[in-house]
């Protein structure tokens, strides 16, 4: 169960994170006006249970740190959901956990793979799961206070 102040947390820092992508694709279209605006979007799956003794050992909470410690470690803006489900390992045992979803929109594959591999180690985990597609992306601005009162 998340707590009000996390989900709370949560929110702003969705709200921030998109304010942020939406901006960047506004400034290369804006800068590119005749090409179309395709980012890439990676999400990257951390698991929360430890690797070996297959429970979480933090309070979610905790593990959110880590991960925005390790985003500012490599400068890269992202967003994060907290998510649950379920898997079975290879000897048939299922398992359920708590993940985190790493969202980065426009972020070089090296760079990617330098967070995927600080998490690994960070989490204590044998792997994560990395996802990549395509978007396009535009900035819809709101009215200008000023210009309102004019």
């Amino acid at each position: 169960m998340i707590h009000k102040n996390t989900a709370a947390l949560l929110h702003h820092m969705m709200l921030t994170r998109h304010k942020q992508i939406l901006e960047a694709a506004a400034r290369h279209a804006s800068e590119h006006l005749d090409e179309d605006v395709r980012m890439s979007e990676t999400r990257i799956y951390v698991g929360l249970n430890d690797s070996e003794t297959k429970e979480q050992k933090y309070e979610t909470e905790q593990y959110l740190d880590l991960l925005k410690d390790v985003c500012k470690k490599f400068r890269v803006a992202f967003s994060v959901d907290v998510e649950q489900g379920g898997y079975y390992h290879e000897d048939g045992e299922y398992t359920e956990e708590n993940s985190l979803v790493l969202e980065l929109i426009g972020t070089d594959k090296e760079t990617v793979k330098g967070i995927a591999k600080e998490l690994c180690t960070v989490f204590h985990q044998e792997s994560v799961l990395v996802t990549e597609s395509y978007v396009k992306g535009y900035s819809v601005m709101g009215a200008d206070p000023q210009q309102e009162n004019s």
